[in-house]
């Protein structure tokens, strides 16, 4: 076999091996061949929002904030009351007496009661002392009225706005916890990515290699090449092996990594099949200024963590009211009417000037010290979150600016590095065709060789890691990214 043979044979073997990885990147390396399943990151949010058990753990959230409302609203449950007390000594009934009720709380400052008394005896007190016209018993209903401490809020009401402020808390909570599990699903599904496609990539280089080391041994053997061209081209084989070896440990390792995140509906853990592959629609994400800044407004408003701070504030302007109304002196108005508008024989009767019991309870702290300090240390936790909410919202800000910076330069040297690929292997081919003319030597294509891998290698790993800066995009601005449910 004559040497310009040799030589076209090997220039075709390596046309064969690398046009289709240069020039033809997406349609050689990123699609991806019919024996093996497309596992999209889409479809890898829907397998974690549904079963993951941090997915789960975040519905238990609803949940408790239910419990804590139906707590809440426990104050206001009518309350039935009974009391029954009796004395008999040395023959002698003393008294014997008995007081049913019972009471409906209100989300109003008002609390009405109705109730009957029995009481009957030869000692009995004379405060509790009813006469014998319907057997000992009367009727009651009236109300208890706060005109100053209780009257704007209390306790339980306040209670119940808490209780109503934490659901939407666990509800920003919830978010929170998502996003960042999500988060951190999408880089190691990248890293997955970039090591399933930097094998594909490499494993090809060793079948180029391999080819070119079988086809310079058989034109050494014939006397048509030079035993170092042997040992160079064997040499090349070997670096290719190594690199293939390192890029399946890295592909076996990220994809157990991401096994952690698959589970079944029955909370049973998920392993990810070795025909399961990551495919990835490739677009480039560019926002406008508007659009940045509609983003940024977003943050501003939803994103969990500054959520999480304004209802927090929301709840100590709550305490702070109550600790307000607690300056106020206690004054609480009792009214009841006696056998009133029935009496125990159910008879007709109502008149507010008679048969009736009246009260007023009145107290007030002289100094106030407990309740101005308390008044006083929930301003100063109102100031401290609210510039926890300041720093917060620019540290967010800032992070979703710089955050979209990195995404535009990475798109940029993403465009250079497709170019560059592009322009390796133009070389390459240049660097053959000088081979068959006589002007180049095997060491000079194995090094065009080398680079054009390199070259390959770190585009595919821009594009894993300009993915990543997406999904940081939209976790940065405290939402979903475009590719979760």
């Amino acid at each position: 076999m004559s040497r310009s043979k040799t030589l076209f044979i090997f220039l075709i073997c390596l046309l064969k091996g690398y046009h289709t990885v240069g020039q033809n990147l997406t349609d050689a390396i990123f699609t991806v061949p019919d024996s093996v399943r497309p596992f999209t990151i889409e479809n890898f949010y829907y397998i974690i929002i549904a079963n993951h058990p941090i997915a789960k753990q975040t519905d238990l959230l609803t949940d408790v904030a239910k419990q804590e409302i139906r707590l809440a609203r426990g104050n206001f449950d009518p309350k039935i009351e009974v009391q029954y007390l009796t004395k008999n000594f040395s023959d002698t009934e003393y008294y014997q007496i008995f007081n049913g009720s019972i009471a409906f709380p209100t989300i109003f400052p008002v609390d009405p009661k109705i109730g009957v008394d029995r009481n009957e005896g030869q000692y009995l007190n004379p405060e509790r002392f009813v006469p014998n016209q319907f057997n000992y018993k009367q009727f009651y209903a009236g109300v208890s009225l706060p005109l100053g401490r209780g009257l704007i809020t209390d306790e339980r009401r306040t209670a119940l706005k808490q209780a109503e402020l934490f659901k939407d808390l666990t509800q920003a909570e919830q978010v929170k916890q998502l996003n960042y599990l999500l988060l951190n699903a999408a880089k190691d599904y990248w890293h997955w990515y970039n090591a399933y496609y930097n094998f594909r990539l490499l494993n090809r280089g060793v079948q180029v290699a391999d080819e070119i080391f079988q086809r310079t041994k058989i034109n050494t053997e014939l006397g048509e090449a030079a035993p170092i061209d042997t040992v160079q081209a064997k040499i090349t084989l070997q670096q290719r092996l190594i690199e293939q070896q390192e890029a399946i440990l890295d592909f076996q390792n990220t994809g157990i990594m991401l096994s952690t995140y698959l589970w079944d509906s029955l909370a049973n853990p998920l392993e990810l099949t070795l025909d399961m592959v990551p495919v990835l629609k490739r677009d480039l994400l560019v926002l406008t200024s508007q659009e940045l800044e509609e983003l940024t407004e977003q943050a501003r408003q939803n994103h969990p963590e500054l959520r999480k701070l304004s209802i927090t504030l929301l709840q100590l302007d709550n305490e702070r009211k109550l600790a307000a109304e607690f300056l106020k002196p206690r004054l609480d108005l009792n009214y009841n009417l006696l056998n009133q508008p029935f009496d125990p024989e159910w008879n007709t009767n109502f008149n507010l000037s008679d048969n009736y019991k009246f009260g007023v309870d009145f107290s007030f702290p002289v100094l106030l010290r407990k309740e101005r300090s308390k008044l006083a240390l929930t301003k100063l936790k109102i100031s401290g979150t609210q510039y926890e909410r300041s720093l917060a919202e620019r540290q967010i800000v800032n992070d979703l600016n710089a955050t979209h910076n990195a995404l535009v330069n990475t798109a940029a040297i993403m465009n250079n590095q497709i170019d560059m690929v592009n322009n390796y292997e133009r070389l390459l081919q240049a660097e053959i065709l000088n081979f068959e003319n006589g002007e180049s030597d095997l060491f000079k294509i194995n090094i065009q060789q080398e680079k054009l891998i390199q070259a390959q290698t770190k585009l595919v790993k821009l594009m894993a890691e300009y993915e990543k800066q997406k999904a940081m995009l939209y976790w940065a601005a405290g939402v979903r990214n475009l590719g979760a449910l």
